[in-house]
Formats: C-alpha cells, sequence, structure tokens
C-alpha cells in the first residue's frame, strides 16, 4: 500500500493543488493537520470552504486520510475546551476525519484529533480503546503533535506531545503519521522519522513553496522515503 504524508498546509493552495495533482497514484494522501493557518487575512469561515472542496476533489481520485491539528480548531466543547467540527462535513465526501477508524488493505488507520484538555484527550482515548478491540495486527495512526524526540525539535527547543509517549506504549502502534514541527527534519539533532519501542514515528516538516515536504510509504515492501526541496532520505521499516 501506498502512502502520502504531508501536514502543515496552512491555507496554501498551491499545496493543495499539487496534492490534488499527486492523488492518483497514492492508495491513501494523508494530512496530519493544521489545513488551515489562523494567521491568515482570509476569514477562517472562507477557508474551511475552500479546503472542504479540495477534499471533496481529492477523495474523487483516493482515499484520504486528516486529522486535526492546532490551527484547525474552530468551536468549543460543552466543558469551553477547544473543538475541531467543521471536519466532519467532510465525511459526507469520503474523507476519514478526526475518531474514525478505516480498513485499508492489511492495516487499521485510525485519525486522532487534536486534544486541548482532559475532556478533549479523554474523548481521544476512547476512540483508540475502541479501534483496539480487538487489537489490529497492523496498525497506523495520523496524529498531529510528535511526541519528545527528533520530530519535536525546532533547533531551540522540543514541543513534544506530553502525553503520546504514555499512548504508544499502551497500544503499540506500528506507525504513526505526525507534523506540527516544521523545522524538525530541517535542523541539527531534529528528524523525519524516529522509533519509539516497536513504532515507527514521520513528520514530513514543512517547507515554503508551491510542493510540500512529503513522506512517502511503501507498507508492502516496507520502506518509507522523505522528499524535501534540499535533501531527501529512505529507510527501511525494519520488523513491519
Amino acid at each position: 500500500m501506498a502512502l502520502l504524508l504531508v501536514s502543515d498546509l496552512h491555507y496554501d493552495l498551491r499545496k493543495l493543488d499539487w496534492l490534488l495533482e499527486q492523488a492518483p497514484a497514492q492508495d491513501a494522501v494523508v494530512i496530519a493537520g493544521d489545513l488551515l493557518d489562523i494567521a491568515s487575512a482570509v476569514p477562517l469561515d472562507a477557508q474551511i470552504t475552500v479546503v472542504l472542496e479540495y477534499l471533496s476533489r481529492m477523495a474523487a481520485r483516493t482515499h484520504v486520510v486528516v486529522c486535526s491539528g492546532n490551527h484547525d480548531l474552530d468551536g468549543r466543547e460543552s466543558g469551553g475546551e477547544k473543538t475541531t467540527s467543521w471536519l466532519r462535513e467532510a465525511r459526507d465526501c469520503g474523507v476519514q476525519v478526526d475518531g474514525d477508524s478505516v480498513v485499508l488493505g492489511s492495516w487499521v488507520v485510525t485519525s486522532c484529533g487534536w486534544w486541548e484538555g482532559p475532556a478533549t484527550l479523554a474523548a481521544l482515548e476512547a476512540v483508540l480503546e475502541a479501534a483496539a478491540d480487538p487489537r489490529p495486527e497492523h496498525w497506523l495512526w495520523v496524529w498531529h503533535g510528535p511526541p519528545e524526540g527528533p520530530l519535536s525539535w525546532t533547533g531551540a527547543k522540543s514541543f513534544g506531545d506530553p502525553e503520546l509517549p504514555r499512548l504508544l506504549a499502551t497500544h503499540r502502534p506500528d506507525i504513526v503519521l505526525c507534523g506540527h514541527i516544521h523545522q524538525a527534519p530541517f535542523v541539527a539533532h531534529g528528524g523525519w522519522c524516529t522509533r519509539q519501542g516497536d513504532t515507527w514515528l514521520f513528520n514530513a516538516g514543512h517547507q515554503r513553496g508551491p510542493v510540500p515536504a512529503s513522506v512517502r510509504l511503501d507498507l508492502a515492501a516496507g520502506r518509507a522515503s522523505w522528499w524535501s526541496y534540499d535533501r531527501a532520505d529512505e529507510v527501511e521499516l525494519v520488523g513491519q
């Protein structure tokens, strides 16, 4: 199965156009959060309308899996924690979004939404508990914020998700596809891939220009490759 991972598009329509072109050649396109840009001059409502149209077109060409990131929040749950509600509309055109699990080949793919506090974290943990019953033979998560380590290193500070290491130890997914930390693959002591226990983790990073940095996974062959304007790399997924 061929998967294409990107993240942190931040309402760059050039990057979304590129993804549309790439989609037919992939078994799945994965966008690991931050489709919108809260710093943009374009109102969030307008961004959402445009991005939903892109996702609909993409889903007509291949399977699309999306999780929310911190730029995608547009509402609050009953306790006041921020949530992403607009992505649910993408389900109507076949996009897999926060809370969804789907079988792709021999893999179960679970989309994990951005959590803000104890209530949204508890909801996310419930999603994982449900998907783990029974434990999939091959399990992949899409999760915006990487854990402490090279994928969360900016070159000056680490911004690792504090709860993800615990959940990795509990559920031991085979692969986690991340984003959030733009600089990680481009700075000393950062990286685009790492392994924690039995789990491979990936973060393509963010680059300026019309083409996003990306990770391509060939799960049948057990290979992953990273591409950016500056350089490229490849790793064998030992144990997959």
